[in-house]
């Protein structure tokens, strides 16, 4: 018996867990920070946790990553990554966000090679879209790449990283050296004071580019190279590349920052016009924030989503103080969450579905109907000869706004999560469809922002 005592068999760990969320498995990691694939508990919603260890950063980035958190809590549009809530502990932070389950654009263009100019052109109607709802909020994203632009379930763009976002006011220029190489603007090269929305132009010319030929328009072997090639403002345009294209890119890539088109003329440029989006995001409010205050509220389906939270035993009135607050806190993300769940089942936004077996496996039977119904056309694959598609690395930066995260062995991940995370009493969770729209008649209103 003593001997049976000392050879006990180890104990299985169970799911590890932060707050309302399980976590099922990395998707990337810093030297500070962990970003996780989990799914929360009551709303079965898959989100990305991105994991923070403070006790990694001084107080200048510490700063920065609160910056990026502000960011994020003022922006609510359909292609950029969603903020749902915000956990701090004493040494962690965990920013749960929307999660792009079809990962970024610049690995579906390396497997599938170049878009069509008309598929091309409706990312890219859906990128300015973002962009300019952030410009309109005086946010400029300043490190728009293949990279950070991921594609969600329908394919459809997702604006992801704001960590170079910054706040600017017109008339009021930056000066960090920051992005990524084959993206930056010559006057970031140049080590000049810029105007950030004339950055954030630059680097869609760049984007746009990507998308069409599925290669770099600037690119070299070493940084010096590029930065040659960049000041220059020479690049090659493929024989496939239409005329209006070409001079829609060739007018963002202007070496001149003023004489570069603003996103109003983008929109109103004869190859954007070949295809305008007829229907427009309906769930998200587009009007830029009052003074003193942001925009947004609790939403046309408030009324649904709290009875239904009601009915979990959820305080609704600790929801409405939490949306009007801007808490992130689990109340407003159980409720952001399942309106997403809502948008998702009445289909109220157009989604593009171009989806075949080629690009991946249906997960769901509703995505196996998905993948029957479309229409797709097979793309070809061009990359020139001697250019590739090469993952960006990120500029170095000189100025006392950069980011300079301490080069110090990444954390053990677990070390990551240990801390414990206080939840909210919930009777159980969702595991059915919303019910539909028309549940709603009889039962009493509740309050709104």
């Amino acid at each position: 018996m003593v001997m049976a005592d000392c050879h006990q068999k180890p104990m299985l760990r169970g799911p590890v867990r932060v707050g309302f969320y399980d976590i099922e498995r990395t998707l990337g990691k810093g030297n500070f920070a962990v970003v996780k694939l989990a799914r929360h508990r009551i709303t079965k919603t898959e989100v990305a946790i991105k994991i923070i260890d403070k006790t990694q950063l001084d107080a200048v980035n510490l700063e920065k990553i609160y910056r990026e958190v502000q960011i994020m809590k003022m922006l609510d549009h359909p292609h950029i990554i969603k903020l749902y809530q915000v956990m701090e502990t004493k040494n962690m932070l965990y920013l749960v966000t929307e999660y792009a389950k079809n990962g970024e654009i610049f690995d579906y263009l390396a497997s599938h090679g170049r878009l069509s100019e008309q598929e091309a052109r409706r990312k890219f109607w859906q990128i300015l879209s973002a962009v300019e709802y952030c410009h309109n909020r005086n946010i400029v994203h300043r490190d728009l790449k293949a990279e950070n632009l991921l594609l969600d379930s329908h394919m459809n763009i997702k604006i992801a990283d704001f960590g170079f976002g910054n706040f600017f006011q017109p008339g009021e220029p930056l000066a960090t050296w920051c992005g990524s190489p084959p993206y930056a603007a010559p006057e970031v090269f140049e080590g000049q004071q810029y105007e950030g929305p004339h950055l954030d132009i630059w680097s869609m010319g760049v984007v746009l580019y990507v998308l069409v030929c599925g290669a770099l328009p600037f690119d070299g072997p070493t940084l010096p190279v590029l930065r040659q090639r960049v000041l220059e403002g020479r690049f090659r345009i493929p024989y496939f590349m239409t005329e209006d294209c070409e001079h829609l890119i060739r007018r963002m890539l202007v070496l001149d920052p003023s004489k570069r088109l603003s996103v109003a003329q983008i929109k109103e440029h004869r190859w954007m016009a070949l295809e305008v989006p007829v229907q427009r995001p309906v769930l998200y409010q587009q009007s830029a924030p009052e003074e003193g205050g942001e925009a947004g509220g609790v939403g046309e389906h408030s009324e649904q989503v709290l009875r239904l939270m009601h009915s979990l035993g959820i305080d609704q009135h600790k929801t409405i103080e939490s949306l009007q607050d801007k808490s992130y806190n689990h109340f407003a993300a159980i409720y952001y969450l399942l309106v997403e769940r809502l948008k998702a089942h009445r289909c109220s936004f157009p989604v593009e579905q171009r989806l075949d077996a080629r690009q991946r496996r249906p997960s769901t039977i509703a995505e196996q109907t998905v993948v029957k119904a479309s229409n797709t056309t097979p793309q070809v694959g061009l990359l020139p000869q001697n250019v590739r598609l090469l993952r960006s690395p990120v500029l170095p930066q000189a100025s006392t706004d950069a980011f300079t995260f301490p080069q110090s062995p990444s954390a053990p991940e677990h070390s990551l999560m240990e801390e414990e995370v206080a939840t909210p009493k919930v009777n159980g969770c969702l595991l059915d469809p919303l019910p539909p729209a028309s549940v709603r008649r009889s039962a009493p209103p509740y309050p709104a922002t």
